[in-house]
């Protein structure tokens, strides 16, 4: 378990790096979206802000999944990063809610103000961070198995995409297309609230135990092939945190003595450990046929 201590460890870096951009770039969008009188780069920037609470809410479930088992967690607190992550949904699901308010009241306003060309390099800019800081998440969740990081990476990408939609519509704009800056800020919440719920589904998903029913199928066919290994009844398997619990019922020969029973659970647990990443197996056996 100290292996995925210290991955939380790790993931605390990327969420701190997603804090550090959001909160750079949410000042930085809307002060120049509101001087550049840009409305799909002033909800860019919105949508920054409310990452920023995301991130740190993330940040507060890692810390809290590093906390020990104690006397009534006796599997520890890693599931306290999914429910940051659920935690972050929320936030951008409302964020989203009210960009969408907000560019709806747009439409009704006359008179636009066309935005200026800043507002567009800004987006590109802001693109190019984001972009950057996706990757480095991205990487950093596939490597230490973390469910609210990859979350965070996948909002990094999804604020990349929407700044680069901010700078169609302000482009838009320089073509006497002034209906496509608020078009695009429309756009931008329904782009917010898609991630929301994505990560919202795989959170709840996780919450609820639910589990990839083909790697489930793989790790029963894994198991099978293990020597000794008769059939494999039953597998069960679910995420906790960044760490996977997995269940497997096999029957074995009903003559094998208590240490040779063992050593096949043994391998079992190794092998799960070297191809899946799995730190917490479970392997009960029950009596076969005899051969």
């Amino acid at each position: 378990m100290d292996h995925n201590y210290n991955n939380l460890k790790q993931g605390e870096k990327g969420a701190w790096l997603s804090i550090g951009a959001y909160i750079f770039l949410t000042i930085l969008k809307l002060g120049v979206g509101y001087a550049g009188h840009s409305k799909a780069l002033q909800a860019d920037g919105l949508n920054n802000s409310t990452d920023v609470i995301a991130s740190i809410a993330i940040l507060i479930g890692l810390k809290i999944a590093r906390k020990p088992p104690d006397k009534d967690h006796h599997y520890g607190h890693f599931r306290a990063e999914t429910i940051a992550s659920l935690i972050a949904a929320f936030i951008m699901m409302s964020v989203g809610v009210q960009v969408l308010l907000e560019a709806g009241r747009s439409f009704f306003i006359e008179e636009k103000a066309t935005p200026d060309m800043l507002t567009a390099w800004t987006a590109v800019f802001s693109a190019g961070v984001m972009y950057a800081v996706y990757r480095y998440n991205r990487r950093l969740g596939e490597k230490i198995k973390s469910q609210s990081i990859m979350a965070a990476a996948q909002d990094n990408r999804s604020d990349a995409l929407v700044s680069i939609g901010a700078f169609i519509g302000i482009i838009g704009t320089q073509f006497g297309l002034d209906w496509l800056d608020t078009l695009t800020a429309f756009i931008v919440g329904l782009l917010i609230m898609k991630t929301a719920w994505e990560i919202f589904k795989q959170a709840t998903h996780a919450l609820t135990d639910g589990f990839d029913e083909e790697l489930v199928q793989e790790i029963r066919e894994t198991v099978s092939i293990v020597p000794g290994v008769q059939q494999v009844p039953s597998v069960k398997a679910r995420l906790h945190g960044n760490s996977t619990l997995v269940d497997v019922t096999i029957t074995v020969d009903p003559r094998l003595n208590v240490i040779d029973s063992h050593l096949i659970t043994e391998q079992i647990e190794d092998i799960l450990f070297k191809k899946y990443n799995v730190h917490y197996a479970i392997v009960h056996i029950e009596p076969g046929t005899s051969s």
